[in-house]
């Protein structure tokens, strides 16, 4: 039989709920001010206290932290006559698990202690521990025990050991750059600088500038001479994520200085040499493009002298628990949290969902559920409501992902996000990783629109 504790120095309000759960068979207790519901909550060790904000005394806005002391585990339900944003704030930030406002509405009430005591029967058998220094290693570790993980690992280790170019390739969110400085990190150039460009992220002219530099008059706006990230990267490393993006002149440019070493910057007569080793990413197959003409045939044979090909979290799910762990200490030493615990019933539901934006997801989802949790526990309420609802679907009648083309894949994919995004195209290329022109042809390219209408995928309408 659970417990409840009503403090509130109002007799009716107090009588009131007294009776209504204990005629629903729990055993309820009641204190008619701070220092009594103390008391009481010392003794009994409550599920659940529903405590009143505004009482003679120590008000139960101060008491709240006492009450997290005496009774720790315990879940507290504010409720107040007076309701304003300053207090709902205050309330939630000291530890309480929810917020009623009077004249309370019964089912209100019963919902926000239905959902307590959910969290108080959770198993903690199931519950994932999040160690004290978890997330204190390298910012940018990997982390996997899955079979296909450790045949990443071992490639990493062989690809560092020389400077070959390295292509790696995988879906979007899986964790390419973390590879990239992974073996940066494990090559005899790794006290050099790693430099990461986006090769998505500016149009072409300035990213001619920005990867191989420029002279002072090279164009309008160019002050002074600017050192590109090739002469910058000089004796490390730099990583051009989403290579596929480079239109055929930067191609060009690129090949030469995969195949001579050398560069010239906006504007330069001379060519400048560099040292810097090449490692390259894309989340689509090269080889396609190469077909399509999109693509160099030479500069993607210069590319992938090695390959480091990252699997999608949905086939290696085995190590969510250890990603889970990782992500969750950095945030706690970042946001100084303690985050100690995530519920069984989330773990099922990450081992049910797909995880289309992958570790990148992944990511995401844990730092908004960490942001929301009242205590040291994540549990479903945190989530979004379609990862958990995962728990009640049937497994889908499809295709597996073996048996479909690259580009059948990509389309599901993205297709899978916008659906669980509500077709938020800004929420989507955070997911996905790329940028919204980007979006916009991949939709145009897959013919993918929502349901009732065919919307111009030029129009950003739908993204505010």
């Amino acid at each position: 039989m659970s417990t409840i504790l009503i403090v509130d120095d109002d007799l009716a309000s107090r009588r009131t709920l007294e009776l209504h759960y204990r005629a629903q068979g729990y055993e309820a207790l009641t204190a008619h001010n701070a220092d009594d519901g103390l008391d009481v909550a010392a003794d009994a060790r409550p599920d659940v206290i529903v405590l009143d904000i505004r009482m003679p005394g120590c008000s139960g806005l101060d008491a709240l932290p006492e009450f997290r002391r005496v009774a720790p585990g315990t879940h507290v339900i504010m409720v107040t006559a007076y309701h304003d944003m300053d207090n709902t704030i205050a309330a939630m930030q000291r530890g309480a698990d929810d917020y009623i406002q009077k004249p309370i509405d019964i089912d209100e009430l019963d919902a926000a202690v239905a959902k307590a005591l959910r969290r108080s029967d959770a198993d903690p058998g199931e519950e994932l521990i999040i160690p004290d220094d978890s997330g204190t290693a390298n910012e940018h570790l990997m982390v996997g025990r899955s079979r296909v993980m450790k045949e990443v690992f071992k490639t990493i280790g062989l690809a560092a050991a020389s400077r070959i170019t390295v292509l790696i390739t995988g879906e979007s969110g899986t964790g390419k750059e973390l590879v990239a400085r992974a073996i940066h990190r494990a090559s005899p150039t790794a006290a050099g600088p790693f430099v990461a460009v986006n090769c998505a992220a500016l149009v072409e002219t300035l990213l001619e500038s920005d990867m191989f530099g420029h002279e002072k008059g090279a164009f309008t706006g160019a002050v002074e001479r600017q050192a590109g990230k090739f002469a910058i990267a000089d004796g490390g490393t730099i990583f051009l994520d989403e290579v596929s993006e480079l239109s055929p002149v930067i191609q060009a440019k690129l090949l030469r200085v995969l195949q001579e070493r050398e560069f010239t910057p906006v504007g330069a007569r001379q060519p400048r040499t560099t040292s810097a080793r090449v490692i390259a990413a894309t989340n689509v197959d090269l080889r396609d493009l190469v077909q399509q003409g999109r693509f160099r045939e030479d500069l993607y044979y210069r590319l992938q002298v090695a390959n480091v090909h990252l699997p999608p979290l949905r086939e290696r799910k085995e190590d969510i628990p250890d990603l889970v762990r990782v992500l969750l200490g950095r945030h706690n030493r970042q946001t100084h949290r303690r985050i100690g615990r995530i519920g069984g019933e989330v773990l099922n539901a990450f081992a049910a969902y797909a995880w289309p934006g992958n570790v990148r997801e992944l990511e995401n989802v844990l730092m908004k559920a960490a942001a929301l949790c009242p205590d040291d526990t994540i549990t479903c309420d945190q989530m979004p409501g379609y990862i958990c609802a995962c728990l009640s679907l049937p497994p889908a009648a499809d295709k597996a992902p073996q048996d479909m083309t690259l580009d059948e894949l990509e389309r599901r994919h993205v297709l899978r996000v916008l659906e669980a995004t509500g077709w938020h195209r800004g929420r989507t290329c955070e997911i996905l990783g790329v940028s919204r022109p980007r979006l916009r042809r991949m939709m145009r390219h897959f013919a993918l629109a929502p349901s009732g209408g065919v919307p111009d995928p030029d129009d950003d309408t739908h993204d505010h």
